[in-house]
C-alpha cells in the first residue's frame, strides 16, 4: 500500500480512537472504564490492517478500494459528529444549558440540542471535505483550487445538514428515552440516526456531483 494511503489510514484510525472515547464514556461508562486505554491502539491497528486488506483486494476490483476508503472516512466523520456533539452536550450542561432545554426564536421553539447537533455536523463536514477531496475521491489534480467545487460541496452539505439535524431532532424530541437511557445517551441515538441520514445523502452528492470527474 502506498505511503500516502498508509498515512491516511493511520490518521483516520487515530481520530476514530480519540473520538470514540467520549462517545463510549456516555454510552457505556463501565465499558469505557475497562477499555479506555486500549481504544486508540486498537483503532490504529484495525484501520491499518483493514485498509491493507482492502488495498490488496482493490488491486483487482478498484471499486472495493474506494468503498473501503469511504467506509473508514464515513465512520470517522460519524465519530467526529458524535464525539463533538457529546463534548458540547457535556460542556454546555455544566454551564446551565442542557440539551433538552428550549429557546423561543420568535417563530418557533428550538432546543439547544438542535443547535449543538448543527454545530457538530458543520465541523464534521469540514473534516469530511478534506478527507474526501484528498483521499476518498482523490486524483492527480486534487490539490487544484476549484471555487465551484466548494460551492457544490457546500450546497450538498447544507441539504445533508438539514437531513441530519431534522432526523436527529425528531428522534430526540418525538420519542422518550428508552430502557432507562439518560438524555445524553438518547442524544447519541438521535445523533447516530441523523449522521447516517446525512452520510448517505452526502456520499451520493459527493460522488455524483462534487467529485464526479475525480472518480
Amino acid at each position: 500500500m502506498p505511503k500516502k494511503d498508509l498515512g491516511f489510514s493511520l490518521g483516520a484510525g487515530f481520530l476514530i480512537g480519540i473520538l470514540l472515547l467520549p462517545v463510549l464514556k456516555v454510552a457505556k461508562p463501565e465499558l469505557f472504564n475497562a477499555l479506555a486505554f486500549f481504544v486508540v491502539p486498537f483503532s490504529l491497528i484495525a484501520a491499518s490492517l483493514g485498509m491493507l486488506l482492502a488495498h490488496k483486494i482493490g488491486t483487482r476490483f478498484a471499486l472495493i478500494w474506494q468503498l473501503a476508503k469511504y467506509v473508514i472516512v464515513g465512520g470517522m466523520n460519524t465519530l467526529v459528529d458524535l464525539g463533538i456533539l457529546t463534548l458540547i452536550i457535556l460542556i454546555a450542561k455544566n454551564f446551565g444549558a442542557p440539551a433538552e432545554d428550549s429557546i423561543y426564536t420568535g417563530i418557533f421553539t428550538l432546543t439547544f440540542y438542535s443547535i449543538y447537533k448543527g454545530l457538530s455536523f458543520i465541523l464534521a463536514n469540514i473534516n469530511s471535505f478534506f478527507w474526501s477531496k484528498y483521499w476518498t475521491f482523490s486524483q492527480k489534480d486534487a490539490a487544484r483550487k476549484s471555487p465551484s467545487q466548494f460551492i457544490q460541496f457546500f450546497t450538498v452539505s447544507l441539504i445533508g445538514l438539514l437531513f441530519n439535524v431534522v432526523v436527529a431532532s425528531l428522534i430526540f424530541r418525538s420519542a422518550p428515552p428508552l430502557a432507562g437511557f439518560s438524555s445524553e445517551q438518547w442524544g447519541l441515538v438521535g445523533g447516530a440516526a441523523g449522521s447516517l441520514a446525512g452520510m448517505v445523502w452526502n456520499f451520493l452528492g459527493y460522488k455524483f456531483v462534487v467529485f464526479e470527474k475525480r472518480v
